[in-house]
């Protein structure tokens, strides 16, 4: 009798357990940095801004000295970059966005509201408010904070954040070596065969353009080792090769029970297998183990096998090698993005296994389903904006709510 499915977080619980952060940092320059991961905490040694400011256009002043209709003589002009005097009693300053306040200024009014007289006084027309438009020292960051945390994954914003605090170079977490290969005779490579001339049985092989784009997302340096075929000895060679210089060897295909699959047995006569089918549906045939190098036990590469079919494999990768390969690098958050939204659609195949289910936000924010949920049908992919996460057991009705995982928060 066959051991029961796994669920999904009891699998991925276990897969992270074996995900220990890689040894190595590199230095980089901030530029480059965008999708790696902080292998030290950023802490500012100044103020940002470094020095109260104008958030507008306009002129400087001191509240106190306003009068109802009494204009202000204009005494200096400040740009931003410049370094500014004292601000005289009963005198305005002209500055602009971003210029450095004089020291006695306690507001700034923007120039719609001021009425500049031919004798250089400005009038300043309504209300002023102490404090208004002006941005203090240090608002946006503390000089001595922590910005950003060691294991924070960068993105364009942190970047920008970075370099405010005057960085140039920052330290990452290396990247995870991955070695990519598919196995299967059925398959081509676009380019090789005109579709008029494939032979009866062959495919193209969409998912090596499928995961090394997933792989180079996620900061790994990607081999790609192509096509192995079906035959036990090359997926040993090949795999026992793989294993001398990465850190993960990710494969497509081969990992289901039928006689020409071959990338379990391989995986264990070169190490061990410790997972073996998940219950979730499409991506059952999902396989995690080791293989060692030269035999030597704790030393080798991780392997993860994804299921043939190119949803499945899409599916296993975000949901499983994502999370993965995130906690190689020091994420210690991993899970993507959720919401909770309203079904526009009927599901009312309730199955054993928890579903994804390509869908997509409609025009009144409610979810339509793509009509074939097939694992073979990469088009719902494409057409949909994101996963719906279905329990087991679980039919849906228009006007359920249900959990929905964007492609977004899954691809960044």
């Amino acid at each position: 009798m066959r051991p029961p499915l796994k669920p999904l977080d009891e699998a991925l619980a276990e897969l992270l357990d074996f995900a220990h952060p890689l040894d190595g940092v590199d230095s980089i320059s901030t530029f480059d940095a965008d999708g790696r991961v902080l292998a030290q905490d950023l802490v500012s040694a100044l103020q940002v801004p470094p020095h109260d400011n104008s958030a507008m256009d306009g002129y400087a002043l001191r509240c106190a000295d306003l009068a109802a209709g009494e204009a202000l003589l204009v005494s200096q002009r400040i740009p931003a970059g410049s370094s500014p005097e004292p601000l005289a009693a009963q005198t305005v300053a002209r500055l602009f966005t971003g210029a450095p306040l004089p020291p006695g200024a306690d507001a700034v009014v923007m120039q719609e509201n001021c009425q500049l007289q031919e004798n250089g006084c400005v009038l300043v027309n309504g209300p002023v408010t102490l404090g208004q438009w002006i941005r203090r020292s240090g608002e946006d960051i503390q000089r001595g904070a922590t910005i950003l945390s060691k294991g924070e994954r960068l993105t364009p914003a942190s970047l920008g954040l970075a370099a405010s605090i005057g960085m140039n170079q920052l330290q990452v977490v290396r990247c995870p070596k991955v070695a990519l290969l598919s196995t299967g005779d059925e398959l081509v490579m676009p380019g090789e065969v005109a579709p008029q001339d494939m032979r009866p049985g062959a495919i193209y092989n969409s998912n090596r353009f499928v995961l090394k784009a997933l792989l180079t997302r996620l900061g790994c340096e990607v081999t790609d080792l192509g096509i192995v075929p079906d035959q036990r000895q090359a997926t040993i060679d090949a795999l026992a090769a793989a294993a001398q210089q990465h850190d993960l060897i990710l494969t497509s295909g081969g990992v289901s029970v039928g006689e020409e699959d071959h990338v379990k047995p391989a995986v264990q006569a070169l190490g061990q297998l410790n997972l073996w089918q998940i219950a979730i549906k499409p991506g059952k045939p999902f396989a995690y183990g080791q293989i060692t190098r030269d035999g030597v036990t704790g030393q080798g590469a991780h392997f993860i096998g994804l299921p043939g079919n190119p949803v499945s494999g899409l599916v296993t990768f975000l949901m499983l090698v994502r999370p993965f390969l995130l906690r190689l690098q020091g994420v210690t958050q991993v899970a993507p993005l959720s919401i909770v939204t309203t079904s526009g659609f009927t599901w009312s195949r309730a199955d054993t296994r928890r579903e994804f289910l390509r869908a997509r936000l409609n025009a009144v924010g409610a979810l339509e389903l793509f009509p074939n949920q097939s694992a073979a049908v990469l088009t719902s992919a494409v057409w949909g904006h994101g996963l719906v996460d279905n329990p087991p057991g679980q039919t849906i009705a228009p006007g359920d709510t249900v959990r929905f995982i964007p492609f977004a928060a899954l691809l960044s």
